[in-house]
């Protein structure tokens, strides 16, 4: 039943696919209710493999890289239903729906994904507590990967004139720019707290606390230079994508170390 819930939501976030696709090839923009009923169907089913996983392996859902990339997954989706209402973003879901949609993509055509779920005694609270907020930031970078990539979008319509109806529909550049620092403050935030609760969970998490160290910091370089002006908003679009890009690639160590502890 679990692995029906995650092929179906991974098919929800296809048809949110094609219709990105659709939209820019034809480039045009129709609101669509249909659109955001698949994205929240995709989110509930999500939503039902994780707590069936959990129930499986009796612990938060992040026993090896499969699960951490499916937890990433619904992170990003948790998010950009609360940020897209937020800051009136009205594409921002048809620019996630590529990148979930990659990313259970991924999971699924994984070794691991083959394998039954193994239950394992949970690590305690602190330890869950670290590793499950500080996916749910990398949640958050995701969407400042995905409003840069806009910003960048829409720089280029400007640049080159193509005021067409898809760009008459993307949000002003000025609501991008906020929306890529805000989402970076957000993440950078949600990480704290990860971090901090890593570090109630002593020598049982430290190898962990480290590695997120190391995607905090460069997070926090990027929130300063920004917030001195030290640092353009399309580049702060770019770096965004750079450095959420970057950010992928500790997923692998990060589920090796939760599985050791």
């Amino acid at each position: 039943m679990e692995r029906a819930f995650l092929v179906t939501s991974t098919l929800c976030f296809l048809a949110g696919f094609a219709y990105a696709m659709y939209a820019l090839g034809a480039k045009v923009r129709q609101h669509s209710r249909w659109n955001f009923v698949v994205m929240l169907a995709g989110f509930i089913l999500q939503s039902g493999f994780l707590q069936l996983r959990s129930s499986a392996v009796g612990r938060c859902p992040l026993t090896n890289l499969f699960e951490v990339l499916v937890f990433l997954s619904w992170s990003v989706m948790l998010l950009y239903f609360v940020v897209g209402g937020t800051y009136r973003l009205s594409l921002l879901g048809m620019f996630t729906a590529p990148l979930v949609f990659l990313i259970q993509v991924v999971a699924q055509l994984l070794p691991v994904a083959m394998h039954a779920p193994v239950y394992k005694k949970s690590a305690g609270f602190w330890p869950e507590l670290h590793a499950a907020i500080s996916l749910v930031s990398y949640g958050a970078f995701a969407l400042s990967c995905v409003a840069g990539v806009m910003f960048l979008v829409q720089e280029r319509h400007l640049k080159r004139h193509t005021l067409n109806s898809f760009f008459q529909n993307l949000p002003p550049i000025a609501n991008l720019a906020v929306a890529v620092q805000r989402l970076m403050l957000a993440g950078f935030a949600l990480l704290t707290v990860g971090i901090v609760a890593g570090f109630f969970a002593g020598h049982a998490a430290a190898a962990i606390v480290v590695l997120a160290v190391c995607v905090w910091l460069p997070y926090g370089v990027l929130l300063i230079m920004r917030g001195t002006h030290r640092i353009s908003s399309r580049r702060i679009a770019w770096l965004a994508v750079a450095a959420f890009t970057v950010a992928l690639t500790t997923l692998g160590a990060l589920s090796v170390l939760h599985i050791s502890n």
